[in-house]
């Protein structure tokens, strides 16, 4: 059975898809994140894999930290696309909840992240905690 994607993107039948056809062509490279809310999965996902060069290189280079670390032993539980919608013409606004669980503690994160598309590509801007 195929690995299945940790963005919980479903299918036509409304099954997970897999891995290797949600986010990994975005993570390798292979291709581009086509708007903002599968930038926003392929994010997530890289959170759960722990793909810190996928997340620094599709952050904005304006908001982009030097460097990321990961919270160790994070377990990530799931993700929610709660609305994804164009502000602008290369702009778009996705409101998420992602959960995961740190130590035992459960954590809910809510927030409505901006991107912008530049020379056909998506990247995070910031986000504001809901």
């Amino acid at each position: 059975m195929a690995e299945p994607c940790p963005c919980g993107r479903p299918d036509s039948q409304g099954r997970g898809l897999a891995y290797a056809q949600c986010c990994a062509p975005a993570h390798s490279g292979q291709q581009p994140a086509p708007d903002a809310e599968t930038l926003m999965r392929s994010r997530y996902s890289a959170f759960v894999r722990g793909d810190v060069p996928y997340l620094l290189a599709t952050w904005h280079s304006s908001q982009r930290p030097a460097e990321l670390t990961l919270e160790a032993g994070a377990k990530w539980l799931g993700l929610d696309i709660k609305q994804h919608r164009m502000t602008g013409t290369d702009s778009a606004e996705v409101e998420f909840v992602a959960r995961f669980r740190v130590g035992g503690k459960a954590i809910r994160q809510h927030e409505r992240s901006r991107f912008v598309r530049e020379d056909g590509r998506w990247f995070y801007v910031d986000g504001d905690v809901l």
